[in-house]
């Protein structure tokens, strides 16, 4: 049948949806970023009990089952004791003469304009394992970042 000839409603036409994408790989957060989706969850629960709208609650429940399983798969991760960079630290660090202070987190609890970026970015991944005062390649350039400080950031530990 032409497609002039289907009613607005017809389901038939309509783009399928999808689940949301779930990144590859483990899924290793904070101790703060696990309760972050426990909260999500509660929150979206609660949203889905109060919505009548179908198609706005079936969104929701989308977003459910993507935090559900992201906090079913969830590995929390203890910051390093040795005062190297891991999951949950703040580092220091310059790059390209200038100075800058990140805290390295799940991806999920990544926040880039808030300085938390996630285990799994490149400039984090070039950073993990390192200590203040070493220098790290980056972009293939050697020593390209210097480590100036690297602490526990207290607010992932929350």
């Amino acid at each position: 049948m032409s497609v002039a000839f289907r009613r607005e409603s017809d389901d038939e036409h309509k783009e399928p949806e999808f689940e949301l994408p779930i990144a590859v790989g483990p899924n290793l957060v904070t101790p703060r970023g696990l309760r972050l989706l426990g909260e999500e969850v509660t929150r979206l629960e609660r949203e889905i009990a109060g919505t009548a709208d179908e198609d706005a609650r079936k969104k929701l429940q989308r977003r459910l089952r993507y935090f559900h399983t992201r906090q079913s798969t969830a590995e929390v991760q203890a910051p390093p004791a040795d005062g190297s960079v891991g999951i949950g630290s703040r580092v220091t660090y310059r790059l390209n003469k200038a100075e800058k202070t990140i805290t390295i987190v799940g991806g999920d609890e990544a926040d880039p304009a808030r300085g938390h970026i996630a285990f799994s970015a490149p400039l984090a991944r070039a950073l993990m394992g390192a200590e203040a005062g070493e220098s790290v390649e980056y972009q293939d350039r050697e020593d390209a970042i210097a480590i100036l400080a690297v602490e526990t950031d207290p607010e992932t530990q929350a």
